[in-house]
């Protein structure tokens, strides 16, 4: 039986499913706003709980960027493939006639790489070295190491040496994690030719070696953190997380140490592949070749004191000059050897590396 309405009759069925059709929507909103409500009271209420109740403190805040500054900072550095150029230094490193000058230098003094030092980004570890790299550089990062004092010259394996180069793990961390890959370069180094034509950039890490062998297995080299090539992967990720949290294990010794002792359990643990780079290209005090129409960098490794390494260092950028006013005639000729770093390898003890 129907109900007349305006002459019609509507079935008592049809009346049902309209009424139950218009309150529905209603009943949703009143859900969802009553939901809302519930969570403003709850953090109204967790705020009235507290002894200060016009903080915000309790309110949940977005996460703070580690590295203010870095995201915004690094695609103006980087290359076209997301890749940047990281050296770091101290107020002592970064002074007029220092190591950060030699660096720079070497890139306008190299054969065909003064574009890459629009690349470099100079991580400064005090503020007087960050005013100093700011003066001559455009690429700055200030990383601050609030617990000690690093702008001067720290002798090697120090408290302050350490600290000074354990922090630059976690920043190069961050870069990774950014989506951008990384080649790090100690600033007591110059740089000659391309470096990336030799580097192998299937693996997840290539690095320096003291000294190099190809007959030994790539992990038996004794790898020199002072300059490698990472990519931007979660694997690298969880590599730099894996060697900082390894310091633990193996206190008071700096970051290459712990490496050495933590290579295998890298590729082990987390399939890393890492390769080691030719000392005939990536050249250091440790060792290096007498072929200047390769080397790509040479490295003030295997030497001690900031004096002792621009000394030296000097010495093979004056011979890069000499060597690239020469004729291509000239160079072909040969014969042409780099100055010995006798203060360097005197610093040390330094000894003929043994090759199986």
């Amino acid at each position: 039986m129907g109900f007349g309405l305006g002459g019609m009759a509507i079935n008592r069925n049809h009346v049902v499913s309209f009424l139950l059709g218009a309150a529905l929507p209603t009943l949703l909103l009143f859900v969802l706003a009553s939901d809302r409500v519930g969570e403003q009271l709850a953090a109204m209420s967790s705020s009235w709980g507290s002894s200060d109740h016009g903080s915000s403190a309790h309110l949940q805040q977005p996460q703070q960027e580690k590295f203010p500054g870095l995201p915004e900072l690094l695609p103006k550095v980087a290359m076209e493939d997301r890749t940047v150029i990281i050296t770091s230094v101290n107020e002592a490193w970064a002074r007029p006639g220092s190591l950060l000058d030699l660096f720079r230098e070497s890139f306008k003094n190299g054969e065909g790489i003064a574009h890459l030092l629009d690349h470099v980004l100079v991580v400064a570890v005090d503020p007087a070295g960050f005013a100093r790299c700011k003066a001559v550089h455009p690429h700055c990062y200030l990383l601050e190491v609030k617990t000690m004092n690093l702008s001067s010259a720290k002798r090697f394996m120090t408290k302050e040496y350490l600290e000074l180069v354990w922090t630059k793990l976690s920043l190069q961390q961050r870069v990774l994690e950014l989506g951008y890959n990384f080649l790090f370069a100690d600033c007591d180094m110059v740089w000659l030719r391309d470096p990336f034509r030799h580097i192998a950039l299937y693996a997840d890490m290539s690095t320096s070696s003291d000294d190099f062998s190809a007959a030994r297995a790539p992990l038996d080299n004794p790898l020199n953190t002072g300059f490698y090539y990472m990519k931007a992967t979660s694997r690298s990720v969880e590599m730099l997380r894996y060697w900082q949290a390894a310091r633990q294990r193996f206190p008071n010794y700096h970051d290459q140490a712990v490496f050495s002792r933590i290579k295998h359990e890298l590729v082990a643990k987390l399939q890393a592949r890492i390769e080691p780079l030719d000392t005939l290209y990536f050249g250091g005090f440790c060792e290096y070749h007498d072929d200047l129409g390769k080397a790509c960098t040479m490295h003030a490794d295997c030497c001690i004191g900031l004096d002792t390494k621009v000394h030296d260092l000097s010495d093979i950028a004056a011979d890069w000059k000499n060597y690239t006013s020469l004729s291509p005639e000239e160079r072909k000729k040969g014969g042409f050897k780099w100055t010995y770093p006798t203060r360097c390898r005197k610093s040390i003890g330094w000894r003929k590396p043994v090759h199986p």
